[in-house]
């Protein structure tokens, strides 16, 4: 198992949008960088466990804990006009982007990207380096149990239910 930390804005999908909707499951969409998504694609597994993380917000930071609950599959918004993350050169045939579904797994407390800053076991964090934009990143499993602990998610219950 893998656990991965996923930035998403929370005007577009928030943590309370996914334990909202149904089967407390939605599509990841919008990825438009390479690495992240080669990250979904090649190394993402059903069962992963998700730091959900609210960005470009007043107080960006982990919202909750959620799972991988499909493999890869075309993005469908590279393919609407409409959409803002349309993209001419991706067809069908030959799909640019990938989506995951996620399920939302456990809330704790709110964990403000401030917050997370000065903790010891998070200094190598991916998120925490200067310069680190990425949407999807990897988080170790000393990482991923630190963020469980400072949220108050029980770690066994949450793996079990990620599982």
């Amino acid at each position: 198992m893998r656990y991965w930390l996923m930035k998403s804005e929370p005007d577009e999908v928030s943590f309370e949008d996914v334990l909202a909707a149904p089967q407390r499951t939605v599509a990841w969409f919008g990825v438009r960088n390479y690495q992240a998504r080669n990250f979904m694609r090649d190394q993402m597994q059903v069962g992963d466990g998700i730091l959900f993380y609210h960005s470009s917000c007043a107080l960006p930071g982990v919202a909750g804990v959620a799972r991988v609950a499909s493999t890869a599959y075309p993005d469908a918004s590279q393919f609407d006009a409409g959409s803002p993350y349309f993209d001419p050169k991706a067809t069908p045939e030959n799909p640019r982007w990938i989506s995951v579904d996620v399920t939302a797994v456990a809330q704790g407390r709110y964990l403000p990207l401030t917050g997370l800053r000065g903790v010891p076991e998070l200094e190598e964090m991916v998120l925490l380096q200067k310069g680190s934009r990425l949407s999807v990143s990897p988080v170790t499993p000393g990482q991923w149990n630190k963020i469980l602990e400072m949220a108050g998610i029980e770690a066994g219950a949450a793996l079990d239910t990620a599982a």
